[in-house]
Parts: structure tokens; sequence; C-alpha cells
């Protein structure tokens, strides 16, 4: 965009990170007026809003793009003036990237390993589900983002990294207490089931998938946190769907049992990142995808 200036994207940026002018403008060094000045001036070149003055303070959608916009431009001038000055990288490259909370808590850390010991980048994850993570990118929140969707979107490559494949899985506890006449639809739909969050359906789809029905009034906990599925599963607690490579441990040593033998709840993954990459954004790319093509199920 011809004539923007990028102090008042930064300023924006900072407003939205700090949540308020004071304490953005105590970042930027400048003063409060200076910082409030720099938002009007952007919001008057671009002709809207660029911010909802709420408590906590929100980006318009022509917000966004341009906080996206920002980001990347901070991203590619961060590794690009070294190389122009001739001198020695010093400080690492900050990249945000978006991934629900099962890839966290399996695969992503590892394959991430190599890249985050090179002291090369500073990595912001995001945890999201995968509709939200999707957004983020879209909207230049995040440089690249896991997410179920192959198509990418407008900007973005899709790269395909593998399939999850999720477990009905109880407790020898757990089966014997509520189980003991059998794994069927209806006696999965009288004991306690547990969820990510009030958008997580993937047990009632599992049901619905495997037992062609699902109507319930079953205790369904909601536990936002992919580690505490396994303790739930390992207590007794309720029965749960869990990603295989989450678990082999336990499957192994029968300290959770695979209650529907056969029976998965699988999806596809793709990883989306910006077209125009950064070095730092590729070597997160090459580690991504190099590691889930070899680990994960294709």
């Amino acid at each position: 965009m011809k004539g923007l200036d990028y102090k008042w994207l930064e300023a924006l940026n900072e407003v939205m990170a700090q949540q308020g002018f004071e304490p953005a403008a105590e970042k930027l060094f400048i003063s409060q007026s200076a910082v409030s000045q720099r938002i009007k001036q952007l919001e008057k070149y671009v002709a809207q809003p660029v911010l909802v003055r709420e408590q906590p303070l929100r980006l318009t959608p022509v917000g966004k793009k341009l906080i996206g916009l920002y980001r990347k431009v901070c991203v590619l001038e961060e590794e690009l003036l070294p190389e122009l000055k001739n001198e020695p990288v010093t400080t690492p490259v900050t990249l945000s990237i978006a991934a629900n909370a099962d890839a966290l808590a399996t695969w992503l850390l590892p394959s991430l390993s190599g890249v985050m010991k090179s002291g090369k980048v500073e990595l912001d994850i995001n945890i999201l589900t995968e509709f939200r993570a999707a957004e983020k990118l879209k909207n230049g929140e995040v440089s690249g983002a896991i997410s179920q969707e192959k198509d990418p979107m407008p900007g973005c490559v899709s790269e395909y990294l593998g399939r999850i494949d999720y477990l009905c899985v109880a407790s020898p506890a757990f089966i014997q207490l509520y189980l003991t006449e059998g794994v069927t639809a209806q006696s999965l739909m009288k004991v306690p089931a547990v969820r990510f969050d009030q958008y997580d359906t993937m047990y009632k789809e599992f049901l619905m998938t495997h037992f062609g029905a699902f109507d319930g009034n079953n205790v369904c906990h909601t536990v936002r946190s992919s580690e505490a599925f396994v303790r739930l599963a390992l207590e007794g607690m309720a029965y749960c769907l869990i990603p295989q490579i989450q678990i082999e441990k336990e499957l192994a040593d029968g300290r959770l049992i695979d209650i529907t033998p056969g029976k998965t709840y699988s999806y596809p993954i793709y990883w989306h990142h910006w077209q125009l990459e950064s070095g730092v954004l590729r070597d997160v790319t090459q580690a991504i995808t190099g590691f889930t093509r070899s680990h994960l199920p294709q």
C-alpha cells in the first residue's frame, strides 16, 4: 500500500499486544497522545476503524489484515537486514504458529526440536482449535497453522502431513464398573465421557459413524488439555478418544484398553503457511513436514 506508514502499524500492534494505549506508549517510548495520533492517522488512511475500542480491545477485519501485513514485514526484515548489512544474526526471529492441543501433546515439539535448539527462532505457539487456527493464518496473525482443511488459503501453501488416528479407550477399572455387559451405542451413551470444549463433537461423531446413533444423556466432562484426557482415562473417570500415538505405552502395558477394536476416528492434517517464506519459516516447514511424514500414518 503506497503511502502506508509502518509506524502506524507498529503502534496498532503494540496497542493490541499491551491491550492499552498507555502501556503501548511506554513500550514504544513515545507519549500516549502520539500513539493515539498514529492510530487515528492509520484509520484516516484506510477510511475505516481498525480498532473496536472496548475492553478487551479488538481488531476490526481491516485491522486484522493490517496487523498480518505488519508481522509478515517484521519477519522478513529480521532476516533480511543482517544479510544486507553483512552482519551476523544476533537475535532470533520471532515466529507465531497455531496448532491444536493434540498436536502439541504428541508430535509438534519433537518435530521442531532441531529448529528450536538452533537459536535462530523464538516461537510463539498459539493453541487453538483447527478452525480458529486457520482464521488466525487467514488474518495474518500467525505464519503457519495446523488444519484439517486441504485447500490453501489465499497467499498460502497447504502441505499434507499425515493422518491422526484416535482410539476409543478406557481403563480396566472403568470397563469393570460400567461396561461389563459389553460395548454398544447404548452403553457408551450412558457412561461418563469427555470433550475438549463446547465445540468438540468428536465422540458424538464417532458414535454416529460406527454405531449409527447418538441420543445419550450421559455425563460429559469438559477438559481443555490433551494430557488430562489421558489422565482421566487412566484414573477411570471417563472413556476418551485419544490419538493412538499419544498412548502407545499405556496400550502396550494394559493400563488403557481399546474398547472398540477396529473402530477409529481419523482425519488428515495439513500444514498451511505463507507462500512467501523467510529462511526461518522455511526451516520450520521442512522440520514439520519431514518429521510427520516419517512418524504419522500416511
